[in-house]
């Protein structure tokens, strides 16, 4: 039996795998409905966290347009910035995402950016805004991953764990195959397959469980405005540090074999472990009296001028 993706260990066998729908000769990506299905998903549970909270929902509700926008403009930037020598000659599929290439740390990035401008010009608590926002984005990251897996792409390497999946070589691209995935090929029947690690199920996984821990937290051990954000800089920063390590398909520093990803994932978790430091330590009281005392000194001045 030939098929296009299967779980051997699970004993799970698809035959054929779609990657778009054709409605009246226009072709809609799977990709791109699932990606649409996770931002509204997690925008209905920012909502719902919003209205338990006691927050006012409206300034969700402005903020859900423009966060849409920068993630969708980011994850492409980021893509195309550390995918520079592919688009550089074909700087006419730079805007075309139909095929991929979005990079969700380019998203979040962008949309964290927007959102500490969004709470300045209306006067709001950005760590407050954050610690319900990144809620809503952890539930669209855990769904938005099966867009991948029906692109059968942001696959790792080879592996033969209860969770292999098994691709049919013809039809995954070639540049993320690597030596050790071709020195375990794969051949039934006179069929070529690939096997890797399933690491859009990892991550979707690990993001759900992560959501949990941070629902959790947020509800019954909330200490401090930011204590989410912080913990999400943290936890998806881990996660994606080990799953990058073990994907084919890595965007790398320009001419190095620095994973970028895994650099921003480190990045994301150390300034997360900086934002815990300072607020269950003195160091926060320290900082806010010294900042008390200097505005002091000053008025003193400002009187003493007068």
């Amino acid at each position: 039996m030939k098929y296009d993706i299967a779980f051997p260990n699970l004993g799970i066998f698809i035959e054929t795998l779609n990657n778009s729908i054709t409605i009246h000769n226009f072709n809609i990506m799977y990709y791109g409905i699932i990606i649409a299905v996770a931002m509204m998903a997690g925008y209905l549970l920012v909502l719902f966290i919003a209205k338990k909270t006691k927050q006012n929902s409206d300034d969700y509700v402005d903020l859900f347009l423009i966060i849409m926008i920068c993630a969708i403009i980011g994850a492409r930037a980021y893509y195309v910035i550390f995918n520079w020598d592919y688009y550089e000659i074909r700087p006419y599929e730079i805007l075309d995402v139909r095929k991929g290439g979005l990079a969700v740390f380019g998203g979040i990035i962008l949309c964290i950016i927007a959102l500490i401008i969004f709470c300045l010009r209306r006067k709001l608590n950005f760590f407050r805004l954050a610690d319900t926002t990144v809620l809503g984005l952890l539930l669209g990251q855990s769904i938005g991953r099966y867009g991948n897996f029906f692109n059968m792409e942001a696959f790792g390497t080879y592996t033969n764990n209860i969770f292999a999946m098994r691709m049919l070589y013809d039809k995954v691209d070639s540049n993320s195959v690597d030596m050790n995935m071709l020195m375990n090929l794969i051949n039934e029947n006179g069929v070529s397959y690939v096997q890797a690690h399933p690491t859009f199920f990892y991550e979707s996984s690990l993001n759900l469980i992560l959501l949990v821990i941070l629902l959790i937290l947020f509800f019954k051990c909330n200490k401090f405005l930011g204590q989410t954000f912080a913990s999400y800089l943290i936890g998806y920063g881990l996660i994606r540090f080990f799953i990058e390590g073990l994907r084919t398909d890595s965007l790398m520093f320009f001419k190095t074999n620095i994973r970028v990803s895994q650099a921003v994932a480190l990045i994301f978790a150390f300034i997360g472990v900086l934002m815990i430091i300072y607020n269950i330590t003195p160091l926060k009281s320290y900082v806010t009296n010294a900042i008390k005392k200097k505005n002091k000194e000053n008025n003193i001045k400002i009187e003493e001028e007068m």
